[in-house]
């Protein structure tokens, strides 16, 4: 492993032609809590812990104003820990669940929802404008056939409004990508995909041919899934790395348009994750973990 344990050693992305950032990044959704229905986490963590990811390197964040529990919010601690932000971070949010009374996501907005949902966010982060917002669709199951073009189209105003400098969409399959494309420019993709589920490639060679950021949500299973097996096991031994630095290389080696954005609400965890920028993994590690 290289001896650089920033997240610069994970290389650089373009994001929407004018963006440019580190290509490991960060995800907000830990810091509220350490499970969907779990209890809030201290705040004061959180903050510490976003403290040291620009510290080291991150200079992209993933949030959404639906990452929250109890009081505990993910916007409010970015905006806490990081106000006034750098000029070189990019935020990106998501926009689309709506909370139910449990405080968990569990419907979808209307296109005549999103200006709201947008003008909290920009409330709640303390800026004039988002960097990115994707329009997340579908609910805990992944994309389905259902159309987005009303609700991006109502993004897409935004952007136009100044609002909004970047777009993406989150969930989504190759037709409704395309029908996002169709509308306005498309930034960036989040979906779900990690070396134990890697069958999106459909979109990921979509966003290829346009030049889009695919950002993989749940990069190390999001606690629904084990990340380690046999393989990891044996390629993290052979590097003196863990199983979930193993599996974060292999996403950066897998295709230079893949942004990881892994989340926690640790420290440890944040400094175990970020060193896994310098990882480099090659063929016969490679081969052995698409085996």
């Amino acid at each position: 492993m290289t001896t650089d344990n920033t997240a610069a050693a994970s290389g650089q992305f373009m994001l929407g032609g004018d963006r440019r950032v580190n290509r490991l990044g960060f995800g907000a959704m830990r810091l509220p809590t350490g499970t969907l229905g779990g209890p809030a986490r201290d705040p004061e963590t959180g903050i510490a812990v976003l403290r040291q990811a620009i510290a080291a390197g991150v200079d992209h964040i993933d949030t959404a104003g639906f990452y929250a529990r109890g009081e505990v919010r993910a916007n409010d601690l970015i905006r806490t820990a990081l106000a006034p932000y750098p000029n070189e971070l990019l935020i990106a949010t998501k926009v689309g669940p709506l909370r139910g009374p449990d405080g968990i996501p569990r419907d979808q907005a209307g296109p005549e929802q999103l200006r709201g949902l947008v003008t909290e966010d920009l409330r709640a982060l303390g800026l004039d404008r988002l960097d990115l917002v994707y329009l997340r669709v579908g609910g805990m199951t992944g994309p389905g056939s259902e159309s987005l073009a009303d609700r991006f189209a109502a993004l897409a105003a935004l952007r136009e409004e100044g609002l909004i400098r970047h777009l993406g969409v989150s969930n989504v399959d190759v037709a409704q990508l395309d029908e996002a494309l169709g509308i306005a420019p498309v930034a960036a993709v989040q979906n779900q995909f990690h070396v134990h589920r890697n069958d999106d490639a459909a979109v990921l060679a979509r966003c290829v041919e346009h030049g889009i950021a695919y950002v993989p949500f749940f990069p190390l299973g999001g606690g629904l899934e084990p990340i380690g097996h046999a393989r990891l096991e044996q390629v993290a031994k052979r590097h003196d790395a863990t199983t979930a630095q193993v599996a974060l290389a292999w996403l950066l080696a897998t295709s230079p348009n893949i942004l990881p954005i892994p989340g926690t609400g640790s420290p440890a965890h944040l400094a175990e994750n970020t060193a896994a920028a310098g990882l480099r993994l090659d063929a016969a590690d490679l081969a052995e973990l698409t085996t």
